[in-house]
């Protein structure tokens, strides 16, 4: 019998009643010929990240009338246990990875008591991967497998809502979306990758966090608390 882990947590996501649910992604069978594809490498033994239950957590967390930033990573870390389908957030044991040590340097100095942006996602910060699934140890492996048409429906229907939002771009894949934004109604703050490995160390000293707060409250919104 195949194994189908991806599938069933499709299933469970569109029974959940998410608002997300209707977007063409999920319309129109586009997600299941993704979940299709990652379940095959399941049966040939791969070891496929997050867990399948973690894998539209992004979504589930944050709807799309609560979303007030967007944040878009490129996919899941690849080793286990430390990726929960949120981009950039670690639940790991170890070290933070590096580029999230950047990050959360901009948030405030000092060590941060967690790598886990769960509380970010519940505030309203949707998190969101390009490709929601990778391998063990194979960074981006899955990014041509067809999850990046579900992270440019999401930034274009929020982009589309009358609610006004902030997108933090960072690095040429988050920013080439940039097409798919109302730069009107809605602040677009870009800058460089916060990866270490990042020549131009454009990200650190950009304030992303503090910029987008100062708009959301110009607009009568709650800022987001950052610290962890």
């Amino acid at each position: 019998m195949t194994v189908t882990p991806v599938a069933a947590a499709l299933a469970r996501f569109r029974a959940s009643g998410s608002p997300w649910a209707e977007l063409p992604f999920f319309a129109d069978g586009a997600a299941e010929r993704v979940a299709e594809r990652v379940d095959a490498r399941i049966a040939s033994g791969a070891h496929v990240l997050p867990d399948p239950g973690n894998i539209f957590r992004a979504l589930a967390l944050t709807p799309p009338d609560s979303v007030k930033v967007v944040i878009l990573g490129q996919d899941p870390y690849p080793t286990p246990g430390d990726a929960n389908g949120l981009a950039f957030s670690y639940v790991g044991t170890g070290r933070l990875p590096a580029s999230l040590k950047v990050i959360l340097a901009e948030v405030a100095p000092g060590r941060p008591g967690s790598g886990d942006l769960t509380p970010w996602a519940r505030q309203g910060v949707l998190l969101l991967n390009s490709a929601l699934t990778v391998e063990a140890g194979k960074s981006g492996a899955h990014l041509r497998y067809g999850w990046a048409r579900l992270t440019d429906e999401a930034v274009a229907a929020v982009s589309a809502r009358p609610e006004p939002a902030a997108f933090l771009l960072w690095g040429a894949q988050a920013r080439g979306r940039a097409v798919l934004i109302d730069g009107e109604r809605h602040c677009v703050i870009e800058s460089g990758h916060p990866s270490p490995l990042n020549r131009a160390r454009d990200f650190p000293g950009s304030d992303p966090f503090g910029r987008a707060n100062a708009w959301l409250e110009t607009r009568g919104l709650a800022p987001i608390e950052w610290r962890l």
